[in-house]
């Protein structure tokens, strides 16, 4: 091969990436701005733009022997982001990091393809080779900062003279659809993983935050037990309980459910969604680190003297379960329901026995797998799937939207099993026990809609499937409250902020952290005796 300038490399490494994986960016710049005689010239500018920076970036990160390292790294970050970005059309934000680096193994398999193996290959270890066996030419150090700082005000002084003729465009493209730069490959992923590292840098030796040290409740006459399921992809448009033609609650249609038709997800994801749905903190005022280092509803239920036991079939609490007991359920070695995979069912295996053993007042929490995708189709046992065809790829955009929500529906048909066995369950105790159970989707999920697939879009433009969960309370016969209140007002509209004190108020909690007007449940509690 004919050697090479760092320069030349860092330019056809700049012009590869633009050309070939940012796709996702000018399929949605189109949208926005139509390939015509008004927008092409600018539309053309972008790519012209997107190129420069790629080249002012790399020439600034990337020092003589360390060159060819680092444009290796851009090309096969650059070709697996453009593989997610094209086939469930998500943004690299930093909520998507954080849900890639809480994600495990298992659930990384699910996302594993053939074709994502040849995105790889073709646009990210092919041209990496290329770099790699291209000889580049290193001159003394003063020629190659000579070099490097006429390819950085090059680039610098290109852009701004691209831009100036579009400037009217570009004051629309950065104020009024800022959205369009989450979609620049690798950049704005890079800009994420920055966000992510600082954010969980900040504050990572702070103190835990005690709170509600103050919790008690006072006596009853019966203990009080509560299974609190934490669902999995769940949207609430997909429950017949709340009008959806197919019939996915067949068994809970059956029972005294309370149906919170108008329920909304803290965040697109479960790395957000799960520990901001028991902190103390709304949406708005949430993030990782408070989360980490601040006590969260199961603490002060723990507080008030109440069992905790988190059961997980879903890749683990997210923090919330890591101060009361804990139970992996994902494996054999817990879980005695597992085919294909270890099944939700199992969870309820053995908890008959730990209720009886206990006189306290329990809340078990079960953390499903849900409907976890992409793979629907191993959510559920073959004995589930009455809606055929179903999708039995992981690949969703080779199957039609009829196959994916077929397997997404069996998967609910899966859970509305899995809910009923919970009721049951609780019924051989409401003789003796005030028996409740609380369902709540950690979120939604995109089916195909928009061309849109899975979930973890940014909230402010995520689509109402990927944010409105579903969630549902049953309470046993003897539970002391005016049900019929509480149904009258359940088709409210409710968030997963209201979780917090609402737990709180099943079990009468008396503490300072107990918001009354945060609580769903609307209405005066019988007083618990010695209170």
């Amino acid at each position: 091969m004919k050697p090479r300038t760092q320069s030349t490399l860092i330019i056809g490494t700049s012009l590869f990436i633009v050309l070939f994986t940012n796709v996702s960016f000018f399929k949605h710049v189109l949208e926005v701005y139509p390939f015509d005689s008004t927008y092409a010239p600018f539309v053309l500018s972008q790519g012209v733009v997107l190129f420069l920076f790629l080249v002012l970036l790399f020439s600034l990160l990337t020092w003589r022997y360390l060159t060819k390292p680092l444009l290796i790294v851009m090309l096969m970050t650059a070709a697996t982001a453009n593989y997610f970005m094209q086939t469930y059309h998500i943004i690299i934000d930093a909520t998507m990091i954080e849900n890639a680096v809480q994600t495990d193994l298992n659930e990384a398999s699910d996302l594993m393809s053939w074709k994502l193996f040849a995105y790889v290959i073709m646009l990210g270890i092919l041209p990496s080779y290329v770099v790699y066996k291209t000889p580049v030419v290193y001159h003394g150090v003063k020629k190659e900062l000579f070099s490097k700082l006429k390819l950085s005000a090059g680039s610098f002084v290109l852009i701004f003279v691209i831009m100036l003729p579009f400037s009217k465009h570009y004051t629309s493209f950065f104020r009024e659809h800022k959205v369009l730069r989450s979609y620049t490959n690798p950049t704005y992923g890079l800009y994420s993983l920055g966000s992510y590292i600082k954010a969980q840098s900040k504050d990572t030796h702070a103190p835990l935050t005690h709170t509600g040290l103050d919790a008690k409740i006072g006596t009853r006459e019966k203990r009080r037990i509560l299974i609190m399921v934490v669902g999995e992809a769940a949207r609430a448009d997909h429950f017949s309980l709340n009008g959806y033609e197919r019939e996915t609650n067949p068994l809970l249609k059956k029972e005294e459910i309370i149906d919170f038709s108008h329920m909304y997800s803290c965040g697109t994801t479960t790395a957000i969604s799960v520990p901001c749905m028991f902190s103390i903190y709304d949406r708005n005022d949430y993030d990782t680190q408070k989360g980490l280092h601040t006590e969260n509803a199961l603490d002060v239920l723990s507080h008030a003297g109440i069992e905790v036991i988190w059961r997980d079939n879903n890749s683990n609490s997210k923090g919330v379960a890591d101060r009361v007991q804990y139970e992996n359920y994902r494996t054999a070695e817990n879980n005695t329901i597992c085919d294909d995979e270890c099944r939700d069912e199992g969870m309820l295996v053995g908890l008959e026995q730990r209720i009886e053993a206990s006189d306290k007042d329990m809340i078990i929490v079960l953390h499903q797998m849900g409907e976890h995708g992409p793979a629907y189709y191993k959510r559920y046992p073959k004995a589930f799937e009455r809606f055929t065809p179903t999708c039995q790829t992981n690949q969703l955009e080779e199957c039609s939207q009829e196959e994916i929500a077929n397997a997404y529906d069996n998967a609910l048909l899966y859970t509305d099993y899995f809910l009923s066995q919970t009721i049951q369950l609780l019924k051989k105790y409401e003789e003796t026990v005030d028996t409740a159970m609380f369902y709540m989707a950690d979120h939604g999920e995109s089916l195909g809609e928009g061309g849109f697939y899975l979930h973890g879009l940014p909230y402010f433009i995520a689509p109402d499937t990927q944010r409105h969960v579903g969630s549902l309370l049953w309470l046993g016969k003897d539970f002391p409250v005016d049900k019929e209140k509480i149904r009258n007002a359940a088709s409210n509209e409710f968030s997963q902020d209201n979780l917090f004190s609402t737990l709180l108020g099943l079990f009468d909690v008396q503490t300072e952290v107990y918001k009354k007007e945060m609580d769903i449940l609307p209405f005066d509690r019988v007083a618990a005796k010695g209170s």
